[in-house]
C-alpha cells in the first residue's frame, strides 16, 4: 500500500477503523473460530505486557501478587447469591472430565471473589494478618450474548486485573478505596487516557457492593467506555464465607473488604483515543518501540549512511530507549507507512547530506513535525522529544474529551423539552443533569434518551471534575433536591 493512502476517518465509522487498525497495525488477530474470543499478535502483546508493566509497578507497591484457580466449584459460585445475580447467564460451565460426569460443575471464573475468599478465611486468623491486599492478572469467561466487540465486550477476557484486599474495619476499607482511586489515576495519566469519576447509581452497583466507583473515557463515536471499577464490600462477603479474624482483645469480627478491577478496555482505550487516519498514535510510555531508525540511502554512501544509522541505535539502546534500526530493502515510503501505522513515537532518519552536516531528522508521530538534531545531541534530544511527545498528546486527548462534555441547566427533559432538544442531548458525549437517587427517575432519563447513568460526579479527580460548579440542584425528572450526575450512551 503507498504511504498517502490512509485508512478509515475514525469520526466517520469508528467501528470500522477500529477493526482495520487491530489488524494493519498487528494488535489483534480476529480470525479464531470462537466468538469473542482473540489471538494477540506479537507487536500487540508488547504493547499489552508493557501498559500491564505499568499497573503492576503501581500495584506492587502495596500489594502483593498470587493466583487462583480458574475453576470454582458450583456450590462455592452459588454461595453469594446476591452476587451471582449479575453473572449467572454468563457462565461457562465444565461438567464432565473426559466422557465422566462430575460430581459438582465447575465454572470458569466470571470473576474471582467466589474463588478467592474461601482461602482468606484461611489465610486470616488474627488482627496481625491485617491487612490483606493481593492482585492477580488472569483469564476470565463471560458468555457475552452482546455484540461482541476486540478488546472491549469479549468472552475471554485475557488481561483481567482484579485486587482483593481484608481490613480491620470500614473506616480502613474506605482508605483503601481512596488508595485505589489514587492509584487508577495515576495508572490512566501515565496511558494519556483522560476520564471521569463516578459513584454508580444504587441500582447499577457491583452485586453485593455496598457502592461501586468507575473511571470512563470517551471513545471516537461518542459513547462511553468504562475502564477500571472500586467496590466496597464491606462485611457482606466475609458474612457469606465466615472471614473473621481475633481482634487485640480477643473477640471474633468480621474483615472489612474492597476489590478492584481492571481489564484490557484499559489497551482499548489507549489504541481509540489517540489513534487518527493513519494509524496508531502510542504514548512513548508505552510504545514497544519508541524510536525507528530509517537509513535514506540512493547513492554509493549508503555504507556510511547504514554505518551512523547503527551508531545512533547502539546509542540509544545503551541509554534505555526501545528502539529499532529498520534497514530492510524496503522503499524509505513503505517504512513511513508501516512505522506510523504502528503507531511509533518518534521516526530517526539519516541521508547522505545528514552524514556530512553531521546530523540526522527527528519527525515525530504525533503532529509530523520536523526537527535537525546533530548527532553527537541525539540522546538528550530523543528523550526530551519523547517526554514531549507524551505531554502533548495527553493533552490533546484532555482537550478532546473535556470538549465532549456537556452541562445541562435545572429544567426538565420532561414535557418542557421538545424531541429535537432530547435528542441533541443523547448525541451528545457525556452530559451532567441533577438527577435524584430514585431508580424510576434514573430508569426514565436513560429509556427517554437512550443513554446510561453513571452516576454521581466524583470531585478531586482532574479536569471537568475539578470545576467549582454547583453540586446541586432539582432532578430533572421530578424536581425534587438532587445531585449532579454524569449520563452518556455506553458500550
Amino acid at each position: 500500500m503507498k504511504k498517502e493512502e490512509t485508512i478509515l476517518q475514525k469520526g466517520n465509522n469508528f467501528s470500522e477503523w477500529y477493526n482495520e487498525i487491530l489488524k494493519r497495525a498487528e494488535i489483534l488477530d480476529v480470525r479464531y473460530p470462537v466468538k469473542g474470543v482473540y489471538v494477540w499478535y506479537p507487536y500487540g502483546y508488547k504493547l499489552r505486557n508493557l501498559i500491564y508493566t505499568i499497573l503492576r509497578s503501581l500495584m506492587d507497591k502495596e500489594h502483593e501478587e498470587a493466583q487462583f484457580p480458574l475453576l470454582i466449584p458450583k456450590d462455592e459460585l452459588m454461595k453469594e447469591k446476591e452476587h451471582i445475580k449479575g453473572f449467572e447467564e454468563e457462565v461457562f460451565w465444565v461438567t464432565k472430565g473426559g466422557s465422566t460426569e462430575l460430581d459438582v460443575p465447575l465454572a470458569l471464573r466470571p470473576t474471582s471473589e467466589t474463588a478467592i475468599y474461601p482461602v482468606f478465611k484461611v489465610w486470616i486468623r488474627s488482627h496481625r494478618d491485617l491487612p490483606l491486599r493481593i492482585y492477580q492478572i488472569v483469564n476470565t469467561f463471560r458468555y457475552e450474548t452482546k455484540h461482541t466487540r476486540p478488546l472491549i465486550r469479549l468472552r475471554e477476557i485475557t488481561s483481567f486485573k482484579e485486587a482483593h484486599t481484608a481490613h480491620a474495619s470500614q473506616m480502613d476499607a474506605v482508605e483503601q478505596i481512596k488508595k485505589a482511586v489514587a492509584l487508577y489515576k495515576n495508572f490512566f495519566d501515565l496511558l494519556a487516557i483522560p476520564y471521569v469519576i463516578t459513584r454508580r447509581p444504587e441500582w447499577d452497583k457491583f452485586p453485593g457492593a455496598e457502592y461501586s466507583i468507575a473511571f470512563d473515557t470517551l471513545m471516537p463515536d461518542g459513547k462511553t467506555m468504562q475502564i477500571a471499577t472500586i467496590h466496597l464490600l464491606g462485611e457482606s462477603f466475609a458474612r457469606t464465607f465466615d472471614i473473621k479474624y481475633e481482634d487485640k482483645d480477643g473477640s471474633p469480627k468480621y474483615v472489612n473488604q474492597t476489590c478492584y478491577g481492571i481489564s484490557e478496555r484499559c489497551v482499548a482505550a489507549v489504541i481509540s483515543v489517540h489513534g487518527e487516519e493513519h494509524g496508531l498514535v502510542l504514548p512513548p510510555e508505552v510504545a514497544p518501540i519508541q524510536v525507528v531508525i530509517v537509513p535514506i540511502v540512493y547513492s554509493s554512501e549508503g555504507a556510511e549512511v547504514e554505518k551512523v544509522c547503527f551508531a545512533v541505535y547502539e546509542e540509544l539502546k545503551r541509554a534505555g530507549v526501545r528502539v529499532f534500526f529498520d534497514n530492510s530493502d524496503e522503499r524509505p515510503g513503505a517504512k513511513y507507512y508501516k512505522w506510523e501505522m504502528k503507531g511509533v513515537p518518534l521516526r530517526i532518519e539519516v541521508g547522505p547530506r545528514d552524514v556530512r552536516n553531521n546530523r540526522c531528522e527527528f519527525i515525530k508521530r504525533n503532529d509530523f513535525t520536523r526537527m535537525q538534531v546533530p548527532l553527537g545531541d541525539v540522546v538528550p534530544e530523543v528523550k526530551e522529544t519523547l517526554k514531549a511527545i507524551q505531554d502533548c498528546v495527553h493533552e490533546r486527548a484532555k482537550e478532546t474529551f473535556f470538549a465532549n462534555i456537556y452541562k445541562s441547566g435545572d429544567s426538565g427533559v420532561g414535557k418542557d423539552k421538545s424531541e429535537g432538544e432530547m435528542e441533541e442531548l443523547r448525541r451528545r458525549g457525556i452530559v451532567s443533569i441533577f438527577l435524584c437517587e430514585s431508580e424510576r427517575c434514573g430508569r426514565e432519563v436513560e429509556e427517554r434518551l437512550g443513554v446510561n447513568v453513571l452516576g454521581e460526579v466524583i470531585y478531586g479527580a482532574g479536569g471537568e471534575n475539578e470545576e467549582k460548579e454547583k453540586s446541586e440542584g432539582k432532578c430533572m425528572i421530578c424536581s425534587r433536591k438532587a445531585k449532579r450526575v454524569y449520563i452518556a450512551r455506553a458500550y
